[in-house]
């Protein structure tokens, strides 16, 4: 007797929690942009992409933004902003896409776009306009940059805390986790914990285990972007677990720049088997080749997950999201259609 065909993992609905803004942009719209202004690009995002990355050393992780930043420079108009936000949407809801929490560091385009307050209102009517065009649910993370001064990060915290609830949902912390001091930024989210926001910095990825500490105790995260580490020592592992903090896993992106060395090594058993919330995310699709489906799809491959794994990372993503209640059961409900399909 023939084996049961697996589900087609475009038609899983599922929520998208770790996705950047330039990051998500199209790589033919990444070269059609540049062309269009005589931005000259590097082999690396022309040629030679999806591009070889690795970010071990400072030096990788230097060459790692710094395609990140060239990506971010073809972003010139309006009009720009708002085709990026749309083919997200559209990327998002082809693979199964229910609802996008999309993050920004506004701070990124301010000197560009009239200020980060002219950015954020940009941002969030084109993901108002994405939305209404693709039926996809949105909403908006604001993320700091551990890189720059932490006052900076009260600063968007502040703006953050100023759209809770016309939009935003979250206040994020992102970039290179071995710069700066976590602690450090406790008191921005602080402030964004005083506006309702969800707290979803960066921890354990680049860094081990005793980063995802620091982020808990200093930063009260209510999910980690990306987290994984926090297999490498079950006590952190049980402490994730105990407090109910999701892990936002990235595995294409883990493995290529370097945190594993291949998609078997995505320690996603453990952290299931641990009882962990894990919502999987394409983190930069523009760098790493790979987007929403695509995640799910590496990891039932290299971890030989049945359809009904599947399906539960698929609701475990909509129940650690900030998506309406009624949405939600939604979703939850399609989900359990697909599985019964």
């Amino acid at each position: 007797m023939d084996a049961p065909r697996a589900r087609p993992l475009e038609a899983l609905p599922k929520a998208h929690l770790h996705l950047h803004f330039t990051g998500s942009m199209r790589h033919a719209t990444l070269l059609e942009l540049a062309a269009r202004d005589g931005i000259r690009l590097p082999d690396a995002l022309v040629h030679e992409w999806p591009p070889r990355l690795a970010a071990a050393d400072e030096k990788g992780w230097f060459r790692f933004q710094r395609l990140y930043d060239v990506a971010r420079s073809v972003l010139r108009t309006p009009d720009d902003v708002r085709r990026l936000v749309r083919e997200a949407a559209e990327d998002d809801v082809r693979d199964g896409g229910r609802w996008l929490e999309i993050q920004v560091d506004p701070s990124g385009y301010g000197a560009r776009f009239g200020g980060i307050t002219a950015f954020t209102d940009l941002v969030l009517d084109a993901v108002r306009e994405a939305s209404e065009s693709t039926g996809l649910g949105m909403a908006l993370v604001i993320a700091a940059n551990r890189t720059r001064h932490p006052m900076d990060a009260r600063t968007l915290a502040r703006l953050a805390g100023q759209y809770a609830g016309r939009g935003v949902v979250g206040f994020g912390l992102s970039n290179d986790e071995r710069r700066g001091s976590t602690p450090d930024f406790g008191p921005a989210f602080a402030i964004a914990r005083r506006a309702g926001l969800a707290l979803v910095p960066h921890g354990g990825e680049l860094l081990g285990p005793e980063s995802v500490v620091t982020v808990l105790e200093h930063l009260g995260a209510d999910r980690l972007g990306h987290g994984v580490r926090s297999a490498d020592d079950p006590r952190v592992l049980d402490r994730v677990v105990a407090a109910g903090v999701a892990l936002e896993v990235c595995p294409t992106s883990n493995v290529s720049l370097g945190v594993f060395g291949d998609l078997t090594s995505v320690p996603l058993p453990t952290l299931l088997e641990a009882g962990a919330t894990v919502a999987l995310g394409a983190d930069d699709p523009l760098l790493f080749g790979s987007r929403l489906a695509g995640q799910y799809a590496t990891m039932r491959a290299a971890h030989d997950l049945t359809d009904a794994d599947l399906a539960e990372l698929a609701r475990m993503s909509f129940r650690a999201s900030r998506m309406p209640e009624w949405r939600r059961t939604e979703c939850l409900a399609e989900v359990d259609a697909w599985l019964a399909g």
